[in-house]
């Protein structure tokens, strides 16, 4: 591993390091992707990584390249003590909005969980429901967190996943380009063809 590389990954993990000084041993890491889209769902993963992980190239998901994080969602997932992602779909979304759907998707996560952490770290969230682990949450945690960054790789992953099998089945919206977001281009095909079952009626009220 280069040096660059290794110092970067020690001071992603100083957050971490003074959690395990202090006594916790199974830190997971809970992110999300999809909160902002127009159509699809929103996917929460959590992940604990063993204390002395130092995978190379983890970083908050959006600052990786996508065939980087396909790459890291492999090593993650073959590394982790345990891991666990949750889909929760656009129409829980509409139902209960989309940032109680996101702390649905965050207990539906820490119940997938096959072994118990002793305190969970999550970007920004709070009042979620943690099954009585005790949570930190840390503003921009996926950019300062290892076990966080590593989450959101596994979340976005999954859910890049899924929106190319959407783009399947409605290959006039573009999705395995955009993911579901609100470009340019997806508007103006939204426009065009007007809502498929898989956007967020909640969320395109200004453009159909």
């Amino acid at each position: 591993m280069k040096e660059k590389e290794e110092e970067r990954l020690i001071k992603l993990k100083e957050i971490e390091k003074d959690l395990y000084d202090k006594g916790f041993n199974n830190i997971c890491g809970i992110d999300e992707a999809g909160r902002g889209p127009l159509a699809g769902p929103v996917v929460v993963a959590g992940v604990i990584m063993p204390e002395d992980s130092m995978i190379e190239f983890v970083n908050d998901s959006k600052k990786v390249t996508e065939k980087r994080r396909e790459m890291l969602y492999d090593k993650i997932k073959e590394e982790a003590i345990s891991y666990s992602i949750a889909v929760v779909d656009q129409n829980v979304i509409d139902d209960i909005n989309i940032l109680n759907a996101t702390k649905q998707g965050v207990t539906e996560v820490v119940d997938g969980l096959d072994v118990k952490p002793d305190l969970i770290i999550v970007d920004a969230l709070t009042h979620i429901n943690t099954r009585g682990i005790p949570y930190e949450p840390i503003i921009k945690g996926d950019a300062k967190c290892y076990n966080i960054a590593a989450a959101s790789i596994l979340a976005k992953v999954t859910r890049d996943r899924i929106m190319r099998q959407w783009d399947e089945v409605f290959p006039q919206y573009g999705f395995a380009k955009h993911k579901g977001y609100g470009t340019k281009a997806h508007i103006e095909a939204l426009e065009k063809y007007g809502p498929c079952p898989i956007h967020r009626k909640t969320f395109i009220k200004h453009f159909v």
